[in-house]
């Protein structure tokens, strides 16, 4: 605010905000200059003699915020108060008598608000001279009678006369006459007042420029003369007979004055026509009557001609009046509802719902009647209740009509809302003082029809249910409700779906249960989806989906799923085990590994996590090994552990026999390879292959090559050049050299193919490996054998092995972690759609 800046402080909650609107600029008046009527009042001349309480100027400014302004004016300490304004308006007054011999200046501080700024600015009001000596009148009041003409003096020359319609003056000898052609009038005016105005030369005579001037009235009474008819006073005339007026009874009087009113005769008054014998009137005072009884008048308006003149003044002054009688009903009889039988306020109907819009009520038979005449049988029908459903027909009677009630709204005749619509028929007059009115009540009972469809209390259901579930175990109940009363509200279930086979509904509670023979399994499948159908005896039916994942139950062991009785260990690598554990989820699927026992003790290390065996990191070589054992072929048993997280949790045990050996042994990659595939021979053996396979295809090629390039050319080749080519097999029987030697004393020469049987298989080989062999094509696995059901968790035990174990073989490629892209694609979008749902309804999301 100190910068000049507007703000508001508004209050949103519970916080205060302090928003800047915009800069205020100040309010400033408008400069019109001399002359003007509106502004700042600079420049303003006032005259001496402007009457107190004239309405002198207007205060007038803007704000070049639009905002609206007001006005103010303030005086110096000890300055009189000769003006007020109008704070709004800006209007001033003068409230002091200005005097110009006392005080020829006025200051005035004027000021302009805004509500935030307010600028003042001080202004002279200059105040003139007046000519304020004035001519006299003498021998005044000067009152004459016409049509005498009188003369009158003054003490000062006339310079100007006074006109008047009916007078003359003459300016110089102030002598007042009629106007030529014209006639006073006593019955139109008695008395004329003539203002006759004297002044005097101004500054001619006197050397300056005050004019002075005198006034005074002359009065011209007129005298009666007896000239002038009657006439009627107080037209037109109009009166009233109404159905209870009595015969005789006065109807209106009329009224007359004689033309002359200075002298009035006395009057006579007589009907001259238009009364058809059924009125009267009063020779003296004019009161007309009527003389037949109001049921006997045959007509509704009687026009009557009333004649006035005076007997003792001219016969052949005379005047005419005109009467209007109208015959008036009484308004006694309110508006009447009639059924069939009679008058009636009460019907009723009974209809089937939803009727088509425009449709008449035909079972309604409903007359209403005013046996009033005229604007009293005039009313207005309307329905009171809920709106919108009805209209009725007529909405404005006279006298009578039949009453039509139409269909408006088809929707809103329901009968799941309404079972019975009850309305007011309402009949009120529309112009009469009494406003008469009267109600009817309709009632409308409504039959049920088929118009609803049954409808699921949700689109989507989702259910969980753990894979040991017994069959016959319930999973999920769908509830859908039809408004409809009798059989067709009776709702039906039924689902179907190609996820649905292993699933049934009670038709009539909505309950999803599984097959009785059925057996859930998460790792086969799970997540299953399928459509639920309600459906009334009509065959009308709605959809709902079903979404049922199946719970993960820690019902498998980890498997060890590869040959482990033996590994080759070199210092420094570790070797790798690695069982598997069937169930679906987590934390049922991960597996911890662990070392049971070892002989010696304290020599291995295992991650848990990945099943990575290492020595103790101070076993840097054969020799430290020689000192801990006599063992000199180095080959240790290894109990370990598979054991997953599940609850209760499951493990298996293996005894693992590890051979272990310095790299130092072996040079070169060819050294490398053998000692990692010195576990798994069958390996070596496909590399081979693989490696003599691409041999022989490009020895072909070659030859092919060779073959077309001599048959384009017909030219034979050499048959030294053809022999030198087949010489290009130099090293096959070398390298399969490794696979024939003995078993030699060290570690390094255990490879022996008779031993072939015995070897273990190694996924996890050697980390060293340089180049990795391309292995061949495996054979298609044969399906996974049935899994039997668990039994009771209670029941089952950690199992232990004593001696060696040779897990049986478990195809990774079975066991398929997720779903079908089908599958995930179905539960995302259903993720999406209840996110979308919940969003729109303020919950949390699932």
């Amino acid at each position: 605010p100190q910068f000049g800046a507007r703000v508001e402080m508004l209050f949103f909650g519970f916080c205060f905000v302090l928003i800047a609107v915009q800069a205020n600029y100040a309010p400033y008046f408008f400069d019109n200059g001399a002359g003007s009527t509106n502004g700042n009042m600079a420049l303003l001349s006032l005259s001496e003699d402007t009457p107190v309480g004239t309405y002198v100027y207007t205060l007038n400014g803007t704000d070049p915020e639009g905002d609206p302004v007001t006005y103010g004016l303030t005086y110096e300490a000890g300055s009189r108060r000769y003006f007020s304004v109008d704070r709004n308006l800006g209007n001033v007054t003068l409230i002091e008598e200005l005097d110009r011999e006392k005080e020829d200046e006025i200051e005035v501080i004027v000021s302009i608000s805004d509500g935030l700024s307010t600028v003042s600015e001080k202004v002279r009001i200059l105040v003139t001279d007046a000519n304020d000596e004035s001519p006299e009148f003498i021998n005044t009041p000067y009152i004459v009678q016409v049509p005498e003409v009188f003369c009158f003096q003054s003490s000062n020359k006339i310079s100007r006369t006074n006109w008047h319609c009916f007078f003359t003056i003459d300016r110089h000898s102030g002598v007042l006459r009629i106007k030529t052609g014209v006639t006073l009038d006593y019955e139109k005016s008695r008395t004329h007042f003539v203002v006759v105005v004297a002044k005097d030369g101004g500054g001619k005579l006197r050397g300056d420029n005050k004019v002075f001037s005198a006034t005074t009235t002359v009065t011209v009474n007129v005298e009666d003369v007896q000239d002038t008819p009657p006439m009627f006073i107080g037209t037109p005339y109009y009166g009233y007979v109404y159905e209870d007026t009595l015969a005789g009874s006065e109807v209106l009087t009329v009224v007359a004055l004689d033309g002359d009113r200075g002298k009035p005769n006395s009057i006579h008054y007589s009907l001259v026509n238009g009364s058809e014998g059924s009125f009267e009137i009063s020779n003296t005072t004019g009161a007309i009557s009527v003389i037949k009884s109001p049921n006997q008048l045959k007509k509704e308006v009687y026009e009557l001609k009333v004649q006035v003149f005076s007997p003792e003044g001219d016969v052949s002054a005379y005047a005419f009046a005109m009467v209007t009688i109208r015959v008036v009903d009484l308004n006694n009889h309110p508006p009447t509802f009639y059924g069939e039988n009679g008058p009636q306020n009460r019907f009723e109907l009974t209809m089937y719902e939803h009727p088509p819009e425009g449709e008449i009520l035909r079972g309604l038979k409903i007359t209403v009647n005013d046996s009033d005449q005229g604007a009293n049988a005039k009313f207005n029908l309307r329905l009171v209740g809920p709106g919108g459903i009805f209209r009725v027909v007529p909405q404005t009677v006279l006298n009578e009509a039949q009453v039509t009630i139409i269909v408006e709204n088809s929707a809103a005749i329901d009968y799941e809302k309404f079972k019975v619509l009850t309305f007011k028929l309402l009949a009120i007059e529309v112009n009469t003082p009494e406003r008469f009115s009267s109600t009817a009540d309709v009632v409308i009972r409504l039959l049920d029809t088929n118009d609803n469809v049954p409808k699921f209390s949700s689109d989507y259901y989702i259910a969980r249910i753990p894979e040991n579930s017994p069959g016959g175990s319930n999973v999920v109940a769908v509830t859908a409700t039809d408004p409809d009363s009798g059989l067709w509200g009776e709702v039906k279930y039924s689902i179907y779906g190609t996820g649905a086979d292993l699933f049934l509904i009670h038709p009539s509670t909505g309950i999803i249960y599984t097959q009785p023979w059925a057996v859930l399994d998460a790792e086969v499948n799970s997540k299953y989806n399928f459509y639920v159908k309600a459906e009334d005896t009509d065959g009308k039916y709605s959809l709902a989906e079903v979404f049922i994942t199946v719970l993960d139950v820690n019902d498998h062991s980890p498997e060890f799923n590869e040959n482990i009785q033996e590994k080759t260990m070199i210092i420094g690598s570790p070797v790798k085990i690695e069982a598997i554990d069937q169930d679906a989820e987590e934390p049922n699927n991960i597996v911890d590994y662990s070392i049971m026992q070892a002989d010696p003790a304290n020599v291995f290390d295992i991650d848990q996590s990945t099943g990575e065996i290492k020595l103790k990191s101070y076993i840097r070589s054969l020799d430290i090994i020689h000192n801990i054992t006599k063992n000199k072929d180095c080959i240790w048993s290894v109990v370990v552990q598979a054991k997953d997280r599940g609850s209760p949790s499951f493990s298996t045990t293996a005894v693992l026999k590890i051979d272990i050996t310095e790299e130092t042994l072996h040079k070169g990659p060819m050294a490398a390879f053998l000692m990692q595939t010195k576990d798994n021979p069958m390996k070596a053996l496909g590399v081979l292959a693989g490696v003599m396979g691409i041999m022989v295809l490009i020895t072909i090629m070659i030859s092919t090559a060779m073959f077309w390039r001599n048959k384009r050319s017909n030219k034979i080749m050499p048959v030294r050049r053809i022999i030198k080519k087949r010489q290009t097999q130099p090293s096959r029987t070398v390298r399969m050299e490794w696979l024939k030697f003995k078993r030699p004393s060290n570690a390094a020469e255990k490879f022996v193919v008779e031993d072939d049987a015995q070897s273990l298989q190694n996924e996890n080989s050697n980390n060293n490996v340089q180049v990795a062999p391309v292995p061949p094509a495996a054979p298609v696995p044969p399906p996974p054998p049935a899994l039997a059901p668990s039994g009771d968790a209670s029941g089952w035990r950690v199992p232990t092995v004593s001696g060696s174990l040779t897990p049986k073989f478990i195809n990774k490629q079975l066991k398929k972690r997720g779903h079908s892209s089908a599958h995930n694609a179905m539960v995302s979008e259903l993720k999406m759609r209840f996110e979308k749902r919940n969003a729109a309804i303020g919950e949390p999301h699932i």
